[in-house]
């Protein structure tokens, strides 16, 4: 599903600069007794022409004496991270992709793969959730997308300059625990609308950036978390209970001092179940941060 990657998407709309001010954004601010914590929705994956991103991004980062990732990037080595998906991704017996989708589903598989030139039969050993996010990544690569060039990558680099703290909510191998461990039928599903999903790529990422960029929560809602809602077991284990999780580390770090900044894919801080609804639930001062005006 196009959703994994981001929380999660990218652009593919006309380039958005930073004249076009003075509307909300998908960043919000947590008022703690002596601190803040700053919530700021993620895309994993940009492309250079649209940059550069809204000022208000930057001004947080500023204010913010650490930062929090999904997972802390900056002790991150990516021979590892690799090593952990061919653990856990790749099957290591005689079984393939096929026998563990079953005929018909394979079927519709390599169907599907077929309309966006995807050939199924190089992911013949991995698992249906790895599957999905090779297929996920490369369709991604195809129109212009760099993990580089994502929100974490972009404020990694100036954390590292600037030396400031960089943490992380979860490690590399508790994420693809996640995936790895939920059932086959959900892993089937995953892929099957991974593939479905990629022949609309440019559409639906035109609607989803444009939201995201402009802080427009329903757009967002409609655009990713309606369909991961409609897979309970992915949602239930990528969104719900990591959200839940997060929200118990948040509301301890608002008896701090430090100001926060903590970068979480934007599927998790929309919706009922996301992040910045329940610590409005929970009695926190929550508001959406805005672009400001140009001052002329």
């Amino acid at each position: 599903m196009i959703r994994t990657c981001f929380g999660l998407l990218a652009m593919l709309a006309m380039p958005v600069h930073a004249s076009e001010t003075g509307h909300p954004l998908t960043l919000w601010q947590v008022s703690g007794a002596n601190n803040s914590i700053y919530l700021l929705g993620s895309i994993h994956l940009l492309r250079s022409e649209d940059y550069p991103l809204p000022s208000a991004f930057d001004a947080v980062y500023d204010d913010a004496e650490v930062l929090i990732m999904e997972v802390d990037m900056d002790d991150l080595n990516p021979l590892t991270a690799q090593t952990l998906f061919t653990t856990y991704g790749v099957l290591q017996d005689d079984r393939t992709l096929r026998d563990l989708m079953g005929d018909q589903l394979y079927a519709e598989a390599a169907a599907a793969a077929d309309l966006i030139d995807i050939p199924l039969e190089m992911l013949s050993k991995t698992e249906p959730w790895y599957a999905a996010m090779t297929i996920e990544m490369m369709m991604l690569s195809r129109v212009g997308f760099n993990p580089t060039l994502g929100i974490e990558m972009y404020m990694l680099n100036k954390a590292t300059e600037d030396g400031k703290r960089i943490d992380g909510f979860e490690t590399i191998e508790e994420q693809i625990q996640f995936l790895d461990s939920m059932s086959l039928p959900a892993q089937r599903e995953m892929l099957i609308a991974t593939l479905k999903e990629s022949a609309k790529l440019d559409n639906m990422m035109d609607e989803v950036i444009i939201a995201w960029r402009h802080g427009d929560i329903a757009g967002l809602e409609a655009g990713i978390l309606d369909d991961m809602q409609e897979q309970e077991e992915l949602n239930q284990a990528l969104v719900i209970d990591r959200n839940n999780r997060w929200v118990r580390r948040i509301e301890s770090l608002l008896g701090h001092d430090d100001d926060y900044l903590i970068i979480v894919g934007a599927l998790h801080l929309v919706g009922h179940d996301g992040v910045p609804k329940q610590l409005l639930r929970n009695g926190y001062d929550v508001r959406q941060l805005s672009e400001p005006p140009t001052v002329r």
